[in-house]
């Protein structure tokens, strides 16, 4: 039995997220067809580091292949890309161990939401574009409230495909940053309940708008609140980033994906 691991990045505007779904096109489905196509009449199984919502975007997920065969990660990468649609990429493979488990042996993970300050033309399927002015350093003041170990109920959707059980989250940082006319906010964490991070962005902007204080910030999460998923953010700007694997790799810088 051979493992492989994959670095994938994907356009998720045209997916229903991460999780394989009867009748609806996924990245995990899309990957399973074509690694089927591959490995002939094999049992093959694929699995991600985390899932994402439907229209959320991957610089890089990381998922495990396992399978029978063995064939060179070169040329793996190879066939998956001769087969794969326009918005997935598998960046590259590696050969891994068999204790390795994309999902269960990250130790981390971080996304990326960016926000245009303009209308643009051509970053709309990659932005969420708000109108008002944002106070940013409002915005940067109530992020740290997020810090640490919380109760996200106020902040995560009913999963429905029951992976996620306790609502209790490790948020490693919540940077915020503005850079030209793009505002990026970056969320690291253990791991995130479904609609979490959307959920966190929203919030912020309206910290940013002047409407909400850090201090409502910290009742959301010391009380269960409806409000957050009022302002659930659309998911166009979410880049799910970097899965970490080791406490101690480094953090790139944050810069936008797409300059407007």
């Amino acid at each position: 039995m051979a493992k492989y691991k994959l670095f994938i990045e994907y356009n998720g505007g045209k997916y229903k997220g991460w999780q394989f779904q009867k009748d609806q096109k996924t990245v995990q489905g899309v990957l399973l067809g074509v690694a089927g196509t591959i490995f002939k009449n094999e049992k093959i199984d694929i699995q991600g580091s985390g899932r994402t919502d439907a229209g959320v975007h991957a610089l890089e997920q990381i998922a495990h292949l396992e399978v029978n065969s063995d064939i060179s990660p070169e040329i793996l990468t190879l066939k998956f890309n001769d087969l794969l649609p326009f918005d997935c990429t598998v960046k590259k493979i590696e050969r891994t161990h068999q204790r390795f488990h994309a999902r269960h042996s990250a130790v981390k993970r971080s996304y990326i939401y960016q926000i245009a300050t303009r209308k643009t033309s051509f970053g709309k399927d990659f932005v969420w574009w708000i109108k008002d002015e944002l106070n940013v350093e409002l915005m940067k003041n109530a992020a740290l409230a997020f810090n640490g170990m919380h109760d996200f109920a106020s902040f995560g959707a009913v999963d429905k495909g029951g992976e996620a059980k306790s609502t209790l989250v490790f948020i490693n940082d919540v940077e915020v940053i503005q850079k030209g006319e793009m505002i990026l906010i970056r969320v690291a964490g253990s791991h995130f309940l479904w609609k979490m991070v959307r959920r966190m962005v929203g919030v912020l902007v309206e910290c940013g708008r002047g409407n909400l204080s850090k201090r409502k910030v910290k009742k959301f999460l010391e009380e269960y609140s409806d409000e957050p998923a009022k302002l659930t953010a659309p998911p166009s700007g979410l880049f799910l980033e970097k899965i970490y694997f080791e406490e101690n790799e480094p953090v790139p810088e944050l810069t936008p994906v797409i300059n407007l």
